[in-house]
């Protein structure tokens, strides 16, 4: 990797799982944090996918819309599916010339 560091790490995913449709504001009951596999932190030889790690994630006032049943003009979240939001992420490793390593930029992080 860039800052040489062992290739063949691997880390845990973690996903924060939405559980249910709220009333009021959220609590911590309302999402489960799950870990969905493990992932290396190298990219295959000729791949052009990259590696990012989520180094800050948004917890933002309108996310508490998509907690209900009804959002308005948004879609609400799916209760038992990951969260998505907004954050910022650095570049662990990349296939691509034009993203470079230990970049930071801005992330959607889907589900």
């Amino acid at each position: 990797m860039a800052d040489g560091s062992d290739a063949e790490a691997v880390v845990s995913n973690k996903q924060v799982i939405f559980n249910e449709y709220i009333t009021g504001f959220p609590k911590e009951s309302d999402m489960t944090i799950i870990t969905t596999g493990s992932l290396k932190l190298k990219v295959p030889p000729a791949s052009q996918d990259i590696v990012v790690k989520n180094l800050y994630l948004s917890c933002d006032p309108y996310m508490r819309l998509l907690m209900k049943t009804s959002s308005g003009i948004f879609s609400p979240y799916t209760p038992g599916s990951p969260i998505t939001g907004f954050g910022v992420g650095k570049v662990m490793d990349s296939g691509r010339m034009e993203i470079l390593c230990l970049q930071t930029m801005p992330l959607f992080v889907p589900h």
